[in-house]
């Protein structure tokens, strides 16, 4: 069987300065992988080539067999819309609007109506232990809450890979051990890929497999039993 999602010998540069030279990344559906390195090692500007957010100066990302250089703009976009989602390290909630309609904004952009789309986020928030805050806006609610929320919305619309850049690195130890268990949990019941790109160990033992990325190289260090 392929992979769902692969980068081979991606390069990417800010100005003259290589971000990558030469990682690899391959995603099973339904693995949870923890790739692994310290600040400015590379790993989140590889989590980006391999979303379809940066365009690799050289190598490839597929996925689903489809090579992402051969989509326009649009078509990466809309890919990343129906396909992917995506939790921060900030959580990145839209101030402007309530934890509700964070939740459900992916789905209304893709179609769905407002009723149904709040009931999807209204079942979510309660999955994710948050039911209370769907009113509240995302400045009111906590740290650990409002990850919880970015959770949910990146969850809501059942994407098959969800792209999680240091999501707990805001939290302490016991909040991001939550929103951890939470995460997998979720990503488990859904059948989707989880890639999760983390500096601390005991966030990536939450994952079957592991890869490591320094000076913009990646190698393996660890697979599931």
């Amino acid at each position: 069987m392929s992979a769902l999602l692969t980068a081979r010998d991606v390069t990417y540069f800010f100005g003259n300065t290589p971000a990558l030279r030469g990682a690899d990344l391959t995603v099973d559906a339904g693995e949870v992988l923890a790739v692994l390195g310290p600040s400015g090692s590379g790993k989140s500007t590889l989590l980006h080539c391999a979303a379809g957010i940066l365009p690799p100066k050289t190598g490839s990302v597929h996925y689903r067999g489809v090579d992402l250089a051969g989509l326009d703009d649009r078509r990466r976009s809309d890919l990343r819309l129906r396909e992917f989602g995506f939790v921060f390290q900030f959580g990145q909630l839209i101030d402007e609007l309530t934890c509700l309609e964070n939740v459900s904004l992916p789905l209304r952009l893709l179609g769905q109506g407002r009723r149904s789309a709040d009931e999807t986020a209204r079942t979510w928030l309660d999955r994710l232990g948050v039911p209370d805050v769907a009113g509240q806006r995302p400045g009111q609610v906590s740290g650990g809450q409002a990850q919880r929320i970015a959770v949910a919305r990146a969850l809501a619309h059942r994407p098959a890979v969800i792209f999680a850049d240091e999501p707990t690195g805001a939290l302490d130890s016991l909040q991001g051990e939550q929103v951890m268990r939470l995460l997998v949990e979720a990503v488990r019941e859904t059948d989707a890929a989880l890639v999760l790109i983390t500096h601390d160990t005991r966030i990536a033992a939450y994952s079957d497999r592991e890869i490591v990325v320094r000076d913009g190289r990646t190698s393996e260090t660890r697979s599931a039993a």
